[in-house]
């Protein structure tokens, strides 16, 4: 099955809270992953902010920097392109949603995912309003 992970959702696979374990099971299942290129981005700064927060030592950070990394290695990452940026437009005019959220989304959608993964509700439902099959993982 072909899945596009939105930042929300994929962290799960490396930071044990609610969910983790059904993003275990999509991804046991994910023939194809997609990424956006804003991802590991995205992935570091969620890192950051709980070292910053001290749930999360500078030992523990490193090795899940490395460890997402390799796991990006085998995704399909998807950049912006001039369609995205038309399909970002849209989406930021027709939904309350976030920047980085709807470029995740344009990215699914120019990838053609089977499932769009995500754990921001307003996310999933603009998702789902642009015809992408969601999962919304809490």
């Amino acid at each position: 099955m072909r899945v596009f992970f939105d930042t929300s959702a994929y962290i799960k696979k490396f930071v044990l809270e609610s969910g983790s374990a059904k993003v275990e099971g999509l991804l046991e299942k994910t023939t194809e992953l997609g990424l956006s290129i804003i991802c590991f981005s995205e992935a570091i700064s969620a890192l950051n902010r709980k070292c910053r927060e001290q749930a999360l030592n500078n030992k523990d950070y490193k090795a899940l920097k490395n460890i997402i990394l390799t796991s990006i290695e085998d995704a399909d990452i998807i950049n912006i392109t001039h369609q995205s940026i038309s399909t970002i437009t849209q989406l930021l005019e027709n939904n309350a949603l976030r920047t980085l959220d709807a470029i995740h989304i344009a990215a699914a959608t120019e990838w053609h995912a089977e499932l769009f993964v995500s754990a921001d509700k307003k996310q999933t439902l603009a998702a789902r309003n642009a015809g992408l099959k969601i999962k919304h993982i809490s």
